[in-house]
């Protein structure tokens, strides 16, 4: 009966690590579609959402269930609450994803981002879809540093964030207020992104170590330096 539960953990964690696949397929997608204006490639990645709003709806029910008949304890009780919670940031992703294809699609057939700002874009996009992949991989082995990892990366989205930024608010800014504020939605959704990505990777490291990610990282930095 305990192999059967835990059997059941383990596809719980089996279908996060999907959903982290699945929504790193989507923002690369969405990012092509944006900066093409592939107007079909944009409506697929946002009718594929619903897969991935399926697929957190199915893990939320496993979670729920598991809870109610097993009444897990200690490491167990994390695993299941930590995944309703990993979940909830993946499935956001995919809304994210499916935000960047919406403005493709409003754009079409021009495309959204000014040509001298698609390196930033480009950039960003495959910085996201690196950091779910990531986020996916610490999802399946646990690897706490791989976690902490997470956060450093994504100063990389942050800075390009920043960059973008300072192409809006430049006097020589010449592209109109419609494409500054999609400019603006767009690097906000790249940016949210990876946040949510992080929070993944954040749960990772409560469920192995029962403690916060700030707190384990203090803990550790107290530790060497005695």
């Amino acid at each position: 009966m305990r192999d059967a539960y835990h059997e059941e953990l383990d596809s719980i964690s089996d279908g996060l690590v999907e959903m982290a696949r699945l929504v790193g397929s989507a923002m690369g997608r969405a990012t092509t579609a944006l900066l093409d204006a592939d107007l079909e490639l944009a409506e697929s990645v946002i009718a594929a959402d619903a897969k991935i709003n399926d697929l957190h709806h199915d893990l939320e029910n496993r979670a729920i269930d598991l809870l109610a008949r097993q009444q897990p304890v200690a490491t167990d009780l994390r695993i299941v609450v930590t995944s309703l919670r990993m979940s909830a940031d993946l499935e956001r992703c995919g809304d994210l994803a499916r935000h960047v294809a919406k403005v493709a699609r409003l754009r079409y057939p021009a495309t959204a981002v000014p040509g001298d700002l698609h390196p930033i874009v480009l950039e960003m996009g495959q910085l996201a879809q690196r950091l779910v992949a990531k986020a996916g991989l610490v999802i399946s082995t646990k690897n706490v540093d791989k976690a902490l990892e997470l956060e450093q990366d994504d100063d990389a989205i942050d800075a390009l964030h920043r960059e973008l930024f300072s192409h809006l608010l430049d006097d020589r800014w010449q592209h109109g207020i419609e494409t500054a504020v999609d400019v603006t939605l767009v690097g906000r959704y790249y940016e949210r992104f990876a946040d949510h990505a992080v929070s993944v990777a954040k749960r990772v490291v409560f469920l192995v170590t029962g403690e916060h990610a700030a707190e384990f990282v203090a803990a550790q930095e107290a530790s060497q330096a005695q």
